[in-house]
């Protein structure tokens, strides 16, 4: 049943306004999805429940398929674009928002344990750019990766502006928070992963590189990079650059370095 909601100030949807400060002040472990694709993407995913929608009049008859399989019990507002804008506080061009709840993190050692024999990981440390986690997380998803791990510099995979870059990719690939990137470094080697420090100054060509069954892909923020004190305990990997130059987007290096390592070692999702 769609709920036409009128007013800006109505209660039943105070979750939804003013939406780019509550993804600031956070929202009580829950997260914005943004946009059809996401939504679509987000409706698929067992561990995130789905709380409410509110939906631009015009979008509801194309999202039928979707609303169709949502339990019953969800809200599903709808209004129009200028009572929509005016709940979110600024134009909200796509039409489509929900709000879900989070999912616990579970611990890394648990998260790494339920990863099959021939795994590929990704450990993001102190990147604090939502567009780049998002970059990362869609080409995590794109290229079969298990698990991403987070230590506590990097920003929120589910941030509404990280999900949106991530195309849902944020929803899709599981993900924890780690310590600290000796933590994770240490966690991974635990587990069996050959751990890989992606870096310009690294040893071996990732051309070059035959990834092992387990394998972990560790990268920086651009301009520090990874520690010094991580790079000399890892498996260091460079990508060569024309005229020295050495500045790849972080995003765009994960997908180059994430396809070369799931396609040499032919990865089940590949």
């Amino acid at each position: 049943m769609l709920i036409s909601v009128s007013d800006p100030d109505d209660p039943r949807i105070e979750p939804y306004r003013a939406v780019r400060e509550r993804d600031l002040v956070g929202r009580e472990h829950r997260f914005v999805a943004e946009g059809e694709v996401v939504l679509r993407v987000l409706s698929r995913q067992s561990r995130f429940k789905i709380e409410s929608l509110l939906l631009a009049e015009s979008r509801a008859e194309t999202l039928g398929d979707v609303l169709d399989v949502l339990s019953p019990e969800i809200p599903i507002y709808t209004a129009t674009r200028v009572v929509m804008d005016a709940i979110v506080g600024f134009p909200i061009h796509r039409g489509i928002l929900a709000i879900a709840r989070r999912a616990s993190l579970p611990p890394v050692e648990e998260l790494l344990s339920q990863m099959p024999e021939k795994a590929l990981v990704v450990g993001l440390i102190g990147l604090a750019n939502h567009d780049n986690v998002g970059g990362i997380f869609r080409n995590a998803a794109a290229f079969g990766v298990g698990a991403v791990l987070l230590d506590h510099e990097t920003c929120d995979p589910l941030y509404r502006k990280a999900i949106r870059v991530s195309v849902g990719g944020a929803l899709m690939v599981p993900y924890t928070r780690v310590p600290s990137a000796d933590a994770m470094v240490q966690a991974l080697q635990a587990a069996s992963f050959d751990v890989m420090a992606l870096s310009p100054s690294g040893k071996e060509i990732l051309a070059q590189v035959q990834p092992s069954q387990r394998t972990a892909l560790l990268l920086g923020a651009e301009g520090p990079g990874l520690p010094s004190a991580l790079l000399a305990r890892t498996r260091t990997v460079s990508i060569p650059m024309s005229g020295g130059f050495d500045s790849l987007n972080v995003a765009t290096t994960s997908g180059i370095a994430l396809h070369h390592l799931a396609s040499a070692a032919a990865f089940p999702a590949l």
